[in-house]
């Protein structure tokens, strides 16, 4: 049953990743001021494990750092960790104590869906992003479109920031929510059940 259940898992994700290419594909040729990156053009910052910075864009320029935050205080780093040569659905991950934990989406009823780490215990650990005179603000999931759900940042005045990814070579990637399955419960990851994941993907507007 749950070699069933990963291989349907495996299969859902290629065919999201199928979809994002076909996306990329169709806007191909649309002006835009971002950074895209193109998953057709076979474009590669390494063949080993690469990794990216995750940062909160902000409207005027200029980013915020994405940490996450345990219940003492103490912040982690956020980053991207592509360990292939395609970067079209790269894991995000923060670095607790020496592991590299998970960050996904759990179940939840909130208005905002909240994103997590999720620590080899079950402890669930918040991901925040920091600004420069020290403001912490909340990163949700706060729109769903299809599969994709939408991540932000939230300022105290209700405004949304981008969540994005930054390879060494400056490529950006979206940070989204990713649904493979339509039934609330992804899996469950060390006790906690996940509604989503979440990825870097390729820009789509």
């Amino acid at each position: 049953m749950n070699s069933f259940k990963h291989t349907y898992i495996a299969t859902r994700m290629a065919s999201v990743l199928v979809i994002f290419i076909l996306i990329i594909g169709c806007n191909k040729g649309k002006s835009n001021d971002n950074v895209k990156v193109d998953a057709t053009v076979a474009v590669k910052d390494s063949a080993v494990e690469t990794i990216w910075e995750v940062k909160a864009r902000l409207p005027m320029g200029g980013v915020l750092d994405v940490k996450a935050i345990d219940s003492d205080g103490n912040t982690y780093d956020v980053k991207a960790v592509q360990n292939s040569d395609q970067i079209s659905l790269v894991d995000i991950k923060a670095f607790v104590k020496g592991n590299s934990l998970p960050i996904k989406i759990p179940v939840s009823d909130d208005k905002y869906m909240p994103v997590k780490a999720i620590d080899t215990d079950g402890t669930i650990i918040d991901i925040k992003a920091f600004t420069a005179d020290g403001q912490i603000l909340d990163v949700k999931g706060v729109e769903q479109s299809g599969n994709i759900i939408h991540i932000k940042a939230i300022n105290s005045k209700g405004e949304f920031y981008n969540i994005e990814a930054i390879s060494p070579k400056g490529w950006i990637n979206d940070v989204k929510g990713i649904k493979m399955l339509d039934s609330p419960v992804e899996m469950t990851i060390n006790g906690v059940d996940i509604f989503a994941h979440v990825k870097s993907i390729p820009q789509l507007n």
